[in-house]
């Protein structure tokens, strides 16, 4: 049953006698932020009013996609049975790291790599990364 139920027969129906209870006496919604609704904005919503900072307009946020992964894991991109496989390879074939299917795009310096012959493929490639991928015996190839 309502609340209401218990309330029949009473004048203000716990409304108070003078105020009375009025349908939106301060305004639908968020009426009165600006005005005399100030203090609560301002108390519970710092900031909720106004601008900041600057509009972009056609901004293409993928244009900067670059997601990084160092040297040092790459060989855990392929996995440890793989790198297991090409370390114990004899026919002098290399393995191919594709840096892009496991959602990376450029590849970084940082850490050593094994003197395993492999391919790394990937988009971007900083200098270090580069020469320290050289020196391990492998090839840095620019995929698109």
């Amino acid at each position: 049953m309502k609340k209401n139920r218990k309330k029949r027969g009473d004048v203000s129906a716990g409304h108070g006698r003078i105020g009375k209870h009025r349908k939106h006496p301060g305004g639908r919604g968020n009426a009165g932020g600006q005005h005399h609704m100030r203090i609560w904005f301002d108390r519970f919503h710092p900031g909720y009013f106004g601008k900041v900072g600057m509009r972009v307009f056609n901004k293409k946020g993928d244009r900067y996609w670059r997601p990084e992964v160092n040297i040092d894991q790459l060989w855990s991109l392929v996995g440890e049975q793989t790198y297991q496989e090409a370390k114990t390879r004899t026919d002098g074939k290399a393995t191919v790291i594709d840096v892009l299917n496991a959602g990376y795009a450029k590849v970084l310096g940082r850490g050593n790599l094994p003197k395993v012959p492999l391919i790394v493929r990937a988009r971007y490639f900083s200098a270090e990364a580069e020469r320290k991928i050289k020196a391990a015996g492998g090839i840095c190839e620019l995929r698109a």
